[in-house]
């Protein structure tokens, strides 16, 4: 539930099996990003663990631009889809291909540092809490109906924070001060099978954060009712919600939103990621909320072999002008990719 907090010991929650047989599917994770928005640049620094194995991938996407079609377009890959589990010091976590976090404080505060092998790119960035550590269910529709196949106790958390420090990328520094979240996941299951992956239509996650008086957080599809480019192609009964979860802390008090319409204004010709678009919300106080925005830089990125992950950073501006950068990542699988292929090959005729 959205009001849940998390203990702070999750954060170095890493179980392993120990004599028993796990589904190959289980998977942890730890998510941190920011942005520098004044160069068009976001950062997306990932470990996906494989405990029943035990492996690991990850590493670092930085991306300028929107210019950034598949992964190696961006200006800075170090990603591995195979790694060995990673170095676990006390609090601190080290990938093989060099991405350290380091919690200095569990639940609250966390240093993340990075250095290319040829020394011309480096992330030092210190991540400190501005709101609580929030619990979360599942992120990828249609993982939930695999957790009857594990005895686990599968979980997640979100937090914003802010990010002070320094990003070198490829021999250019740039100072790094932005309101970004994190997020992790454990003992999840996530299948790669195909049909894993529940038959909706692209998932659109779009944090935000206008200062610690206004942080809003939502993941959903486009709503049918404003002509989604997956109209014909997914069928949604009528009167479903669109979220599959979404909370706003409003002057330190941590709400439920009950209610979110989500409309693509434009979508990217080559990548088919929202490049603009609007939300509007209801919270559980029958408050409601308008967000515009607006990609200044997006990228496509590892993810799964069956699906298309999209990372971004968004310009947002809510209906009294104030303004945040922060993430918005979409996800879909082969229907929608396909659906668009079409469609933007048939306007090109």
């Amino acid at each position: 539930m959205p009001h849940a907090i998390q203990p702070p010991e999750t954060d170095l929650l890493l179980p392993r099996p120990a004599g028993e047989a796990w589904d190959p599917h289980t998977i942890h994770t730890h998510y941190f990003g920011f942005a520098v928005p004044e160069a068009a640049i976001g950062a997306f620094l990932y470990v996906r663990y494989q405990p029943a194995f035990p492996l690991s991938q990850g590493g670092v996407c930085i991306f300028r631009g929107t210019d950034n079609v598949t992964p190696i377009d961006i200006d800075h890959l170090d990603y591995e889809i195979t790694m060995p589990w990673p170095q676990v010091d006390g609090s601190t976590i080290t990938t093989a291909n060099g991405l350290r976090i380091e919690f200095l404080e569990p639940g609250r505060q966390a240093r993340v540092t990075y250095a290319s092998k040829d020394g011309r790119t480096s992330i030092d960035v210190v991540q400190t809490a501005i709101s609580p550590l929030l619990a979360r269910g599942h992120v990828v529709p249609g993982e939930e109906a695999h957790h009857a196949t594990t005895k686990l106790e599968p979980g997640g958390s979100e937090q914003f924070m802010h990010c002070v420090g320094e990003l070198v990328l490829d021999g250019e520094r740039f100072a790094v001060d932005s309101l970004y979240p994190r997020d992790r996941s454990w003992s999840q299951v996530r299948t790669e099978a195909q049909g894993g992956q529940a038959p909706i239509p692209p998932v659109g996650w779009s944090p935000m954060c206008f200062g610690e008086d206004l942080i809003f957080n939502q993941i959903s599809f486009e709503s049918p009712d404003a002509d989604p480019a997956w109209a014909g192609h997914f069928q949604i009964p009528e009167g479903a919600p669109t979220h599959h979860f979404a909370w706003v802390v409003l002057d330190g008090e941590v709400r439920e939103i009950t209610h979110v319409r989500r409309e693509v204004l434009e979508y990217h010709p080559e990548s088919f990621m929202a490049m603009r678009q609007l939300i509007e919300a209801r919270d559980e106080q029958g408050a409601e909320y308008r967000f515009s925005g607006e990609a200044i830089a997006a990228a496509t990125l590892p993810a799964w072999p069956n699906a298309s992950f999209h990372d971004s950073v968004y310009r947002w501006e809510d209906e009294h002008g104030r303004v945040a950068h922060c993430t918005y990542q979409e996800l879909w699988a082969d229907r929608y990719q396909l659906a668009m292929k079409r469609r933007f090959r048939g306007a090109a005729v």
